[in-house]
């Protein structure tokens, strides 16, 4: 009986636990202070950007404080005045995923930060700066703004990664989606073999839909949103961008030839027949009879002009090996790559397969195409 009694007791107890409630209050306080001090760079710092140096500047302040005692975090905000900072040109989280008391940032942010701000290249300008405490929802700016004095270089701020031409003077016409990819030959740098059509416009831009960013050749160099008129004669040329240095050259192409050894002269010329190829089809080939048998080195020679009013000049396209071996069915691909080289007689040369491209006609085809290395093939018809 005192055993039922016990069990019934304990389920009162029980249900009468299961009603109570407890409230516990989790609210946090999420007061911060503000910043009260800005150590570095000192007011009216002047830097002078070098982006492709790596180099940084660091901002520091004084700590803040947060009413319960934890971390504080930081945002530097910049401007370009030093007034309210109510729609700053850029904000980032200071070091340590910003929990630190400072920033640091590379002279390539700053650079780009300017041209937020409006600062041109080759441009001076002020950027303010200051910065936000945070704790949760609560922000709360610095007690003081300072001022620093950037000198932007040549260049872009952002570089794009991809770069296409299009434009009515050129092969692919004002259909964007049919612009021409340029080959990226160095970070920033960027070149195109092709032609232009007299009479029209041509421009570079970021992509090949939607609504890209528009690069074009002008009296200041490289520069954003605009094309150019192509009023010269229908030719065949070689773009060079620069967004480094904010540079473009456009090269006329006048002739391609292929470069026989044993003359030191060209001795067959090639066509350009569109999308960046030059052809020579049914070439008939001869190789010279000399006293080690037949001569059969030959590498490519570009007749250019570079504009200005200066006069025609050659560029030598070759082998990077400085000797070759005569091709044969399982030489790779690798050896018909070309690349600039000197316009030594002898050195960096190709060779014909003298069974297989001598006394016969041979379709000889230059690849200057920006999705692969430039190349070359050499055919019997």
């Amino acid at each position: 009986m005192q055993r039922n009694i016990f069990f019934l007791f304990s389920f009162v107890l029980l249900l009468t636990g299961m009603g109570c409630k407890k409230s516990y209050n989790y609210s946090l306080d999420q007061t911060v202070s503000p910043v009260s001090t800005l150590f570095t760079p000192q007011d009216s710092f002047f830097v002078k950007l070098q982006p492709a140096t790596g180099a940084s500047v660091v901002f520091e302040w004084s700590e803040a404080q947060a009413a319960d005692g934890s971390l504080v975090q930081y945002e530097i905000a910049f401007d370009t005045a030093g007034d309210n900072f109510k729609h700053p040109v850029f904000k980032i989280a200071s070091d340590g995923v910003g929990v630190n008391n400072q920033a640091t940032l590379t002279h390539s942010q700053l650079n780009q930060i300017a041209n937020l701000a409006g600062i041109p290249s080759l441009g001076t300008g002020n950027l303010y700066w200051t910065v936000y405490s945070t704790k949760g929802l609560n922000e709360v700016p610095a007690a003081q703004t300072r001022m620093i004095t950037v000198q932007r270089p040549a260049g872009f701020a952002n570089i794009p990664a991809d770069v296409y031409l299009t434009g009515s003077a050129t092969e692919g016409g004002t259909d964007l989606s049919q612009a021409l990819p340029m080959k990226q030959t160095a970070n920033g740098v960027f070149e195109l073999y092709t032609s232009l059509k007299s009479g029209g416009t041509y421009q570079f831009t970021d992509r090949n839909a939607g609504t890209p960013v528009t690069f074009y050749i002008g009296s200041q160099g490289l520069t954003q949103t605009g094309s150019t008129t192509y009023s010269d004669t229908t030719a065949q040329v070689r773009f060079n961008l620069d967004f480094n240095n904010a540079t473009g050259t456009v090269t006329v192409i006048r002739s391609v030839g292929v470069w026989f050894s044993q003359y030191d002269a060209v001795t067959y010329i090639l066509t350009y027949s569109g999308n960046s190829i030059w052809v020579d089809n049914g070439q008939l080939i001869q190789l010279p009879a000399v006293s080690y048998g037949l001569e059969d080195r030959y590498k490519f020679q570009f007749t250019v002009n570079y504009g200005g009013g200066v006069p025609d000049s050659y560029e030598t396209y070759g082998s990077s090996n400085s000797n070759n071996n005569e091709p044969t069915s399982s030489t790779p691909a690798s050896y018909w790559y070309l690349f600039p080289v000197t316009d030594d007689q002898w050195d960096y040369t190709f060779k014909f397969n003298a069974s297989l491209n001598n006394n016969v006609k041979n379709n000889i085809i230059l690849y200057m195409q920006a999705g692969s290395p430039y190349t070359h093939s050499v055919l019997p018809q």
